[in-house]
């Protein structure tokens, strides 16, 4: 069986959080050391199954008739599951599956996990093609662990163009979700992080039994709050130095004014950003190493403290998606599906249209063996070079990223007119996405080739007289 533990970064923000006034779940994808590429499909209804067999644990659930289409981002390798990461589906509803939490002993003793139940190699499946409303999402995910359990702690993401939901599993059978305010932002590491928690609030959904099973096993440490991470989290030496830090980095970005520590474990949930938050500024966030500070690991600080704590762009990052549901144009194209693969130094999001039958080929037909003309063996390998030395390599990242981000935006302000007047929108769009994918592939290529011809002068194998 094959699992990812202690991986991935999570960002969401609320529509009225947002520079345009989109909602807004983000995700960085990690893994293991080796390499594992990824893919960009659609997923149509005839290709969903009407019986989900689980390859990690095995479980059989009968899926609901008429699944909508969606956007999945799934292992090329299919062998150890689907692991479908996340995807905007045809109702504009978005889901980021999943982030890896903590738990403890107290209530793993009172509702322990489930070999045979669900995982993240399942819930998007399950989860995504049967819903209308982040919402929805929420109380059919809640249904399935209480019905079939999980074998393991996670926290998922839903959005529509109205709400943000996250979602935390507790224990075996037991959830507990929360909506994110529309002026809030969250930045989620691999910890329990939903803290103040009001069973009375219009805002929150949980299991049916839950304030009834915190009071009869005494699960509640605090005396004069409900706080879900002191409940049923961790707060031990590892999040100090592999969890905590990612939240006070990015919450010391968008919010200077706060005294904070980065071991702190008590480092609030739900934030409030001094200014709007652009998909510029999330992709930063995701991307980022402790820059300016001793942690940075490309920075001046000892080795000690530049490996001192784990950042958010790792060499792990598989793939990272913005998912954008915009709330200033019509529904037919409203869902972007913001993606990039590989580790985050040295790549770039480019904003795939999610109303759509399928996916350009250098996204979507990843193989398992290398290949620079697909973009997941392309992104891993120009951040393997920049990684060697990233002072030379830095400023050409920088100036690829911003041309991608300027050159896909003008394209898709075109596009956003245009598809208008189309008799075929979704064929339109699919056309729009081969122009995103073909440009981003052309600049990476060339990346590439600039950081070769760059790094060539400066090699160990070389002398100064020549023929």
């Amino acid at each position: 069986m094959k699992r990812r533990i202690g991986s991935c970064t999570t960002f969401l923000a609320g529509k009225k959080a947002t520079i345009d006034g989109s909602t807004l779940i983000a995700r960085d994808e990690d893994g293991g050391e080796a390499p594992n590429p990824q893919r960009f499909v659609v997923i149509t209804p005839e290709m969903q199954p009407k019986i989900f067999k689980s390859v990690v644990s095995g479980v059989e659930i009968p899926l609901p008739e008429n699944p909508l289409r969606y956007t999945s981002t799934p292992d090329a390798d299919d062998q150890y599951g689907v692991w479908a990461g996340a995807g905007i589906n045809s109702a504009n509803v978005a889901m980021t599956g999943t982030e890896t939490i903590t738990t403890n002993s107290r209530i793993l003793g009172v509702d322990p996990f489930v070999e045979a139940g669900i995982g993240e190699c399942d819930i998007v499946s399950l989860v995504l093609p049967y819903i209308k409303s982040a919402k929805e999402g929420v109380k059919r995910l809640g249904q399935l662990l209480e019905t079939y359990g999980t074998y393991e702690p996670n926290g998922i993401a839903f959005s529509d163009r109205n709400n943000v939901w996250y979602m935390e599993t507790l224990g075996g059978h037991h959830w507990a979700a929360i909506r994110i305010p529309d002026e809030a932002y969250v930045i989620a590491p691999n910890r329990l992080n939903i803290d103040h928690f009001d069973f009375d609030s219009k805002d929150v959904l949980y299991s049916d039994d839950l304030p009834e099973l915190i009071e009869r096993y005494h699960l509640n440490p605090d005396t004069n709050d409900v706080n879900l991470r002191h409940i049923f989290g961790s707060a031990d030496i590892k999040d100090t130095r592999y969890n905590n830090p990612r939240s006070w980095y990015v919450q010391r970005h968008f919010n200077p004014e706060r005294g904070q520590d980065p071991t702190d474990h008590n480092l609030p949930f739900i934030c409030y950003a001094k200014q709007k938050i652009s998909i510029e500024d999330v992709k930063w966030a995701l991307s980022s190493h402790y820059q300016g500070t001793v942690y940075d690991p490309y920075g001046k600080g000892s080795e000690k403290e530049k490996k001192h704590f784990r950042p958010i762009g790792i060499n792990r990052n598989l793939e990272t998606h913005i998912l954008q549901i915009r709330n200033d144009v019509t529904e037919d194209i409203a869902g972007i599906h913001w993606l990039s693969f590989g580790p985050n130094t040295f790549n770039a999001v480019v904003p795939f249209y999610a109303n759509v039958n399928n996916t350009p080929a250098s996204y979507r037909d990843t193989t398992t063996t290398f290949n620079l003309g697909h973009m997941y063996w392309l992104s891993k390998t120009t951040a393997l070079l920049g990684d060697e030395n990233f002072p030379l390599y830095s400023s050409f990242a920088e100036d690829f990223e911003q041309d991608m981000f300027a050159t896909c935006r003008s394209l898709q302000i075109k596009a956003d007119k245009e598809s208008q007047s189309k008799e075929d929108i979704s064929a339109y769009l699919e056309t729009i996405n081969q122009q995103f994918a073909d440009y981003s592939l052309e600049k990476a290529t060339k990346l590439l080739g600039d950081m070769v011809a760059s790094g060539s002068k400066g090699m160990n194998l070389s002398y100064p007289l020549a023929d």
